[in-house]
């Protein structure tokens, strides 16, 4: 990777207050609520369970499990405001991925390094009309199972002091793959409270999204 390209990377992770500004609240709304909410809903079928649990505030993290690249734009599709993602750096590298990823208020992160600039980017989102956005399990997992999950969801949560917002996803693997099959089903559920307790935080989530998926928890 070159210097310059590093240097791009490096500036995707911290975000100002004035970067989340009503341009890519609309360009967002325009790519998910319009363009992927059709798809999602007539090819779909998306059913949405649970959205009277979303804090009138923002002071939340939305943290769901994954299992296909259609998860994101979903999460923002079903939120009644717009989500700021944590990317992968590596996502950054491409100068169109880099383009999209930016229009589309998501900002770059070292998955095994939370720095200081993503714990000032979530501050700074908290300031404004977007909430953040993660998948705790990292990366696309098989359906059926709940694993390989990191806490630092949970201690964003704790460091920031925004409740952690549990949305179960079932279905969008198969609705990737074969389209007009399968049904994908959104559950939200209720709001859990952050506290100083990182490892009680993570087990809360794990348990609401075993309810809201029938997904099982697998130990690593």
């Amino acid at each position: 990777m070159s210097g310059e390209t590093k240097k791009k990377s490096k500036n995707a992770s911290s975000r100002e207050q004035k970067f989340f500004n009503k341009w890519r609240t609309l360009f967002q709304f325009l790519v998910t609520h319009v363009m992927y909410m059709i798809r999602f809903k007539l090819v779909y079928r998306l059913e949405v369970q649970g959205k009277e649990n979303i804090p009138e505030n923002n002071a939340f993290i939305v943290a769901a499990n994954h299992l296909s690249t259609l998860d994101p734009p979903l999460m923002c599709a079903v939120m009644n405001r717009p989500v700021a993602y944590m990317a992968k750096k590596e996502l950054f590298v491409n100068p169109f991925m880099r383009w999209w990823l930016n229009w589309l208020g998501a900002f770059s992160v070292d998955r095994e390094h939370l720095g200081v600039s993503t714990i000032k980017t979530v501050l700074t989102i908290k300031k404004t009309n977007w909430v953040l956005g993660i998948f705790p399990q990292g990366t696309r997992q098989e359906p059926g199972k709940i694993s390989n999950i990191t806490k630092g969801f949970a201690s964003l949560a704790k460091s920031t002091k925004c409740g952690i917002l549990p949305v179960g996803i079932v279905g969008t693997q198969e609705a990737k793959r074969i389209p007009f099959s399968g049904k994908i089903v959104v559950k939200i559920g209720e709001l859990i409270p952050y506290s100083d307790n990182v490892d009680d935080m993570v087990a809360q989530w794990i348990e609401a999204i075993q309810k809201l998926t029938g997904f099982k928890y697998e130990h690593d």
